[in-house]
């Protein structure tokens, strides 16, 4: 077994990793960047190694700086974790090269399957169905052009080195083909260093499917069965559960043999996932999945498998990095329960699930689920790497009792004052479509609004937040007070998480008594929370609204004019597409910000002019920072 082992990554993957080592008896070194000086990762690592500035490009995708960690500590192995360098087949190759242990497949496995046009190619070859579409080398725009329309729109545009939703654009029309190119392929560069694209056909009921791998130098490869990853945003996943709704045995059994032969097909060693995707329009069938790419690395979701087959996959890659064989035969795994997993971002539905980048003031995550964060109290989210918060995983005996476990989890846990997707997550895994299993990939942006959280309390929430307040924070010795209680009625300030603040009258009901703070009030059912400071959680449908009792009134900033561009996050223009004077029509792109490895296009609010140009293309901006103003046209 490997002694010590470096692990090149951060945030809760590296907690994740740690974890796992420490019960193995292995020890740890942690890698971090000016940002993560202070992280979860480095806390509980048995040493840490400065890398580097905040920017990625500059800390940890920098692989001499992790190798050259790794000799000055001693370490034996280096573990990639996902994201980052964990796909590099460069990397990997320079570890072994250095005379270190790669916890992971060989490189050429990693290139065989890392460009997904190539890859498409070799599972042909393997007699893997794969998605119809182009993935051919001329990638003029005039050829890719030609290609979409001999597909038939909608097509689908994606980076041959892509992932995680980056580098990928829908297209439902000719005339939208070159700016979603374009996009895409800018997009593409900046994520992965490489601009080429393949297309595929667009599938209407789409369901993403995946099985997750295994295999080792001796020749063994087996599968964990398969996770639907179907419940998506913007090609994001969202919500991913194991194993998939709806999938049969016989179909079970042809998908699994199909990424056994693909994984076989790259001599593969280590954990891997093979992504298909599924005509769903007439339920799972064996005739309708198709390959989409093989993710060589552990994925974000691993959990959901851990938990209904009963292994822990990190201490697998241990093991068969250090020469062991895959701990059990194909006959040993066996599908115990349901689980499923949500992703919780720091980020803010209400303005399109922008990143919310900041300090974690207070944090309470349901642990009668499993919970994989990186963060605590007082930690930052910082805008210079992906903002998640924490995985939230939960177990049952069948589907339902998985999902209603999610529901709970959501419903008693907090995160303050961060904007979090807490409420969006509720939502989605009370869907209807959702709880009968009819979910496909496009469930969530059919929904729409109807997924968005309420940003003002209802009144149950604020009659809970009275009734904590009278309780917790009120001198009940006053004489405005008898045993029996009083009506009553107490102003004091309001804030929802960190949005600003206003004031509400709370209509305190009858017959409370005091008591110690606990996390539930019982008489309305509502978790709430109050701390000693006199802030007040209370969560409803997984949305937490924060309570301030200290009464202030404070109008705030002035509100911004109406035609204000400014920049929701912390970020780099790298586009500007108009200038000063110049006339604009409600909708035009006046500018792309890049900002958490995504673009974000802002846009001219309604018909007028450009009065005011602020934004230069290169130039780092922080978040509210002016980048345009539009005065309406006469």
């Amino acid at each position: 077994m490997i002694a010590k082992l470096l692990i090149a990554n951060r945030g809760e993957i590296a907690c994740r990793i740690i974890r796992t080592a420490r019960a193995l008896g292995v020890a740890t070194v942690a890698v971090y960047s000016d940002a993560d000086a202070k992280a979860l990762h480095v806390r509980q690592a048995d040493e840490a190694v400065h890398i580097g500035p905040s920017p990625a490009a500059e800390s940890y995708l920098v692989g001499e700086r992790i190798i050259a960690a790794a000799k000055a500590t001693g370490a034996e192995a280096v573990h990639p974790g996902y994201g980052f360098l964990s796909e590099n087949a460069d990397f990997a190759q320079a570890v072994l090269d250095a005379g270190l242990i790669w916890v992971g497949p060989k490189p050429a496995s990693i290139r065989a399957m890392g460009l997904k046009d190539a890859a498409k190619q070799l599972m042909r070859a393997a007699g893997v169905p794969v998605t119809p579409g182009y993935d051919g080398s001329d990638q003029s725009v005039e050829r890719l052009t030609k290609e979409a329309e001999a597909i038939g729109y909608p097509v689908l545009i994606k980076a041959v080195a892509g992932g995680g939703g980056k580098g990928m654009r829908k297209v439902d029309a000719p005339e939208d083909f070159v700016a979603a190119l374009e996009s895409c392929r800018r997009e593409a560069k900046a994520s992965f260093g490489n601009d080429e694209v393949l297309l595929e056909k667009w599938i209407t009921s789409p369901r993403h499917i995946e099985v997750q791998v295994f295999g080792d130098a001796h020749g063994n490869v087996v599968h964990l069965f398969e996770r639907d990853c179907s419940l998506q945003r913007r090609h994001q996943k969202v919500i991913e559960e194991a194993p998939a709704p709806g999938m049969d045995a016989a179909t079970r059994e042809a998908i699994c043999a199909a990424a056994v032969r693909a994984a076989k097909a790259v001599d593969y060693e280590g954990a891997g996932t093979i992504e298909f995707i599924a005509d769903a329009s007439e339920g799972l069938r064996a005739d309708r999945i198709f390959f989409m790419e093989m993710n060589t690395r552990l994925q974000v979701e691993h959990p959901v498998t851990e938990e209904i087959t009963g292994v822990d996959l990190v201490e697998w890659q241990l093991r068969v990095a250090s020469g062991e064989p895959v701990p059990l035969r194909q006959e040993e795994l066996s599908i115990n329960g349901w689980a499923i997993e949500a992703r919780l971002y720091a980020e803010d539905p209400a303005k399109g699930f922008l990143p919310s980048p900041g300090r974690i003031d207070a944090l309470f995550l349901d642990n009668r689920a499993r919970i994989e964060t990186g963060v605590e109290d007082g930690d930052e989210v910082n805008a210079f790497y992906d903002p998640m918060i924490a995985k939230i995983v939960v177990h049952g005996e069948d589907r339902e009792a998985a999902r209603q476990a999610l529901l709970s989890a959501l419903n008693n846990s907090y995160v303050a004052p961060l904007q979090t997707n807490q409420g969006f997550l509720f939502e989605c895994a009370a869907l209807d479509e959702f709880a009968h299993e009819e979910l496909d990939t496009g469930l969530i942006e059919r929904e729409g609004d109807a997924l968005m959280p309420d940003t003002e309390p209802p009144q149950t929430v604020i009659d809970a937040a009275a009734r904590r307040y009278r309780r917790d924070y009120l001198d009940w010795s006053q004489p405005s007070f008898t045993p029996e209680g009083a009506l009553r009625s107490e102003l004091f300030g309001f804030r929802l998480n960190a949005d600003g603040r206003q004031t509400v009258v709370l209509h305190t009901s009858k017959g409370a008594k005091s008591g110690d703070s606990s996390r539930h009030d019982e008489d309305f059912g509502i978790p709430t929370t109050m701390t000693s400071d006199g802030v007040i959680f209370v969560t409803e449908r997984g949305q937490t609204y924060v309570f301030s009792v200290r009464g202030d009134n404070s109008e705030g900033a002035t509100a911004a004019h109406d035609g204000d561009i400014l920049a929701p996050m912390p970020g780099k223009v790298i586009a500007v597409d108009v200038s000063e004077g110049q006339a604009v029509t409600a909708g035009q792109r006046l500018l792309v910000l890049e900002a958490m490895k995504m673009e974000h296009a802002l846009t001219a609010p309604f018909d007028g002019v450009v009065a005011e140009l602020s934004a230069s293309e290169g130039a780092q901006v922080q978040v509210e920072a002016l980048l345009a103003r539009v005065v309406a046209a006469e």
